[in-house]
């Protein structure tokens, strides 16, 4: 099963609007503080289609699971006050990882996650998987989100975006601002880690 297929992300609650509508509890975003012209449709949209990605982004990145709501709500409302300088070169799911990666990176220095790895079995979307399928699944991410902690913050960002997110590196390296050539060396250093991880992951298995 490719690395891509693991989305232990919920779907998004509705944002607030100034339209007296009720807020969802988790990850809300006020639009009445931001500009008024990105309140309504487009907003609704780019955060229904592009919540789920942030949300296991945020994630990937090292923000405990705990943190995750006020992540999110975070990485928006830093969209939105930026939203001038989206130049349309880039998705909007790349510009937000590029948000993403730097409030990830202000989380782990501000709250030192605890050692112990908070794993997501209960949010894995597996309605349509046998029970064994499930448990290979719930396996599956544990150890990918094991071998995610082992890796230093560039690293990992280059692994989440093109192993997991399957982002092309030339758009990996646009979005973290990187040349090319570190992205590849980056990646690789990552997928020779990866290897050393499920050989001793695999050699801890065996009878």
């Amino acid at each position: 099963m490719a690395l891509s297929a693991f989305d232990p992300s919920p779907q998004p609650p509705r944002a607030s609007t100034p339209r007296g509508e009720e807020a969802q509890p988790a990850a809300r975003v006020e639009l009445n503080a931001v500009k008024p012209e990105l309140c309504h449709a487009e907003f609704e949209r780019v955060y229904a289609e592009q919540f789920s990605f942030v949300w296991r982004s945020l994630l990937r990145l090292g923000v405990s699971q705990s943190a995750i709501d006020d992540a999110v709500q975070d990485v928006f409302i830093v969209a939105l006050r930026r939203a001038s300088d989206y130049s349309g070169r880039s998705s909007y799911r790349t510009w937000l990882f590029g948000i993403a990666a730097n409030i990830a990176r202000d989380y782990r220095r501000k709250w030192q996650r605890a050692a112990q790895h908070q794993v997501l079995d209960e949010q894995l979307p597996a309605l349509e998987a046998n029970p064994h399928e499930r448990l290979d699944q719930r396996r599956a991410l544990r150890l990918v989100e094991s071998f995610l902690d082992t890796l230093d913050a560039d690293r990992r960002e280059v692994f989440v975006l093109i192993e997991l997110e399957q982002l092309p590196a030339p758009e990996a390296s646009s979005v973290l601002a990187v040349k090319l050539n570190t992205v590849y060396s980056r990646l690789r250093s990552a997928r020779e880690a990866f290897a050393r991880f499920l050989y001793v992951a695999s050699a801890k298995d065996a009878p």
